[in-house]
């Protein structure tokens, strides 16, 4: 009976039938089986998981931070006047899906709490003139991460015609140490551009050209390309093979693997003033603190020794000269440190910017100093709301910095030593913010010291960021690292040496620093500062850098057996606690 009444009515059999083939899943990757593919996330908020999932082996993971809700989102072609669904599982606190432009009413469901997986759905019409959705998930501030699998949008498919044709034209163009830049012909109907590295795909570009980062020195690499559109990829270009170049370096005299560490010559504190001549011969590089300015903004750099009514067995200004050509002479290295938690220095002006130049010259002519460390802290740098490209930086305090060390440096030469001391908020933070953002509200100076660094990238000797006193920090696997243990550092110095999108665009890219260039920042004891880690620690971090084991959850992007070292605050405070921190380099580099 069922049957002959179905056939009774010809015309709607017909009509859901029809219904039926012409709704499809429109999502692309809805399942995140192949990572962040067609999706993107806000301020690189977003991962892949193997665990939880809802349905086959990955799903999404995106932590909102700071004024940033991590939302993760694609655009899907759709049929104008057509009725779509949406749905989706989400697990976590304050969860959302939703779809923006769809020509009638924007539409979106959330869950406040989700323990376990919980499906979500919605539906909508588009427009008279609508031909494209954007679909997306988020959480919600402060809240902790959230998760999110199997999302599909169902409803009347728009034939997406024919993949692009084959990329042609792919070349190398400038080759450095760790970057390769390639170019290639424009392809018609092309939405967006793929770039595999050894057959497996490492990035996406709106344009016809892209510069591949993270890579190792003196390393062949076989690159090529895909054209995308909404039919799909086109098949890859012809190989082309570039090698990096060996990335030596200034000549600094350095050993393969240095101790860098900062010695009170100013002040005095509980951990008792140090000569200069009582350093062990293990410290390779020595940090004189401080250098600091006259006032914030007059570049007027002074090098005070500690007074006698202060450290009562200061040596004379003579000694004090004796001992650093002594050091000098057995190899190591002896640099003026400026600035200091309590030393602000805001370069304002060119006026500030030459007294800057010529103030530092002086003190490393009075005392015969192979170099410059730069230790600004607090509000020394900062970004206007209007400098957002960090390889093309224009407020003052920065520009006039980078002039400046660029100064010095043609000054002294190719020997002159130059090392910067930033803390994480200035650097690695800049993953996820940049400056005030493109909304503002965020803090200015956060990812402050990454247009310093790349202006210098080629004359730095040393960068040694300060992984102590540090809040939580998101690392390339989209997880927060916290101080502590093995597993900061790695992941910190990770990021270093392989570059980060800056503020999570893909097309921005803070390339990857030599790993002759980094050392370690680490208290040297408990009394030095929030985030000392036991010798053993400080064993597993070496032992995954370098070697690529003992690295816990972390996996890092590559290997680094020429990682220059160690540094830490300070040399007076490892003496205080018995040398602890130089007996460890000592005994893993010998």
């Amino acid at each position: 009976m069922l049957t002959a009444a179905l056939l009774a009515v010809p015309g709607i059999t017909a009509l859901s039938s029809a219904a039926r083939a012409a709704d499809a899943d429109l999502a692309k990757n809805g399942g995140f089986e192949s990572g962040l593919d067609n999706w993107s996330c806000t301020a690189s908020s977003g991962t892949t998981v193997k665990s939880p999932v809802h349905g086959g082996s990955s799903a999404l993971q995106a932590t909102p931070a700071g004024n940033d809700y991590a939302q993760c989102a694609q655009t899907v072609t759709v049929k104008p006047n057509s009725s779509y669904s949406l749905a989706g599982y989400v697990r976590g606190s304050y969860v959302y899906l939703g779809a923006s432009g769809t020509g009638t009413t924007d539409v979106s469901t959330w869950t406040q709490s989700a323990p376990d997986w919980q499906r979500l759905t919605t539906s909508f019409t588009t427009g008279a003139s609508t031909t494209k959705v954007t679909i997306y998930t988020h959480g919600w501030y402060a809240t902790g991460a959230y998760y999110a699998d199997d999302i599909s949008l169902t409803g009347p498919a728009v034939d997406p015609g024919q993949p692009p044709t084959t990329p042609t034209g792919l070349t190398v163009g400038t080759v450095t140490s760790s970057s390769v830049a390639l170019s290639w012909s424009a392809v018609t109907g092309a939405t967006s551009y793929a770039i595999y590295r050894g057959g497996v795909k490492v990035q996406t570009a709106s344009g016809t050209s892209a510069t591949v980062s993270g890579l190792t020195a003196a390393t062949a690499y076989s690159f090529q390309v895909t054209a995308v559109n909404d039919a799909g990829e086109s098949p890859k270009s012809t190989a082309v093979t570039a090698t990096t170049s060996t990335g030596s370096g200034p000549t600094t005299g350095l050993p393969t693997h240095a101790l860098v560490g900062y010695l009170h010559a100013s002040f005095a504190n509980g951990s008792g003033y140090t000569r200069l001549a009582d350093v062990p011969d293990s410290w390779d590089v020595i940090d004189l603190a401080f250098g600091e300015p006259t006032s914030a903004t007059s570049g007027d750099i002074r090098f005070n020794r500690c007074p006698v009514s202060e450290c009562a067995n200061v040596e004379s200004d003579a000694d004090f000269k004796a001992a650093i050509k002594a050091k000098q002479a057995a190899g190591k290295k002896v640099l003026i440190s400026i600035g200091g938690a309590n030393g602000q220095v805001q370069l304002t002006t060119t006026a500030a910017r030459d007294t800057f130049v010529s103030s530092v010259s002086n003190i490393i002519d009075t005392y015969g100093l192979d170099g410059l460390d730069i230790d600004f802290e607090g509000h020394s740098l900062s970004l206007d709301a209007s400098d957002t490209n960090f390889k093309s930086p224009t407020t003052p305090v920065v520009v006039n910095l980078i002039a400046a060390l660029k100064t010095l440096k043609a000054k002294y030469g190719a020997k002159f030593v130059l090392s910067m001391a930033p803390e994480t908020f200035f650097v690695q933070m800049g993953y996820q913010f940049y400056g005030t953002g493109k909304f503002g509200g965020q803090d200015p100076r956060c990812g402050a010291y990454l247009p310093v660094i790349y202006a210098l990238r080629d004359d730095l000797t040393l960068l040694h960021v300060q992984d102590y006193n540090s809040g939580p920090i998101m690392g390339l696997d989209g997880q927060y690292h916290t101080m502590g243990g093995a597993d900061f550092h790695i992941a910190m110095t990770d990021m270093l040496l392989t570059g980060f999108p800056v503020a999570g665009d893909t097309n921005n890219m803070f390339p990857a620093l030599r790993p002759d260039q980094i050392a370690i920042g680490m208290p040297a004891s408990v009394n030095a500062g929030n985030g000392y880690v036991a010798p053993a620690e400080v064993t597993k971090t070496l032992d995954c850098l370098t070697k690529k084991v003992s690295c816990g959850s972390y996996t890092t992007h590559g290997t680094w057996p020429t990682l220059r070292g160690l540094m830490t605050w300070s040399i007076n405070w490892d003496r205080y606690s018995n040398w602890e921190f130089q007996k460890t380099f000592d005994g893993y580099f010998g």
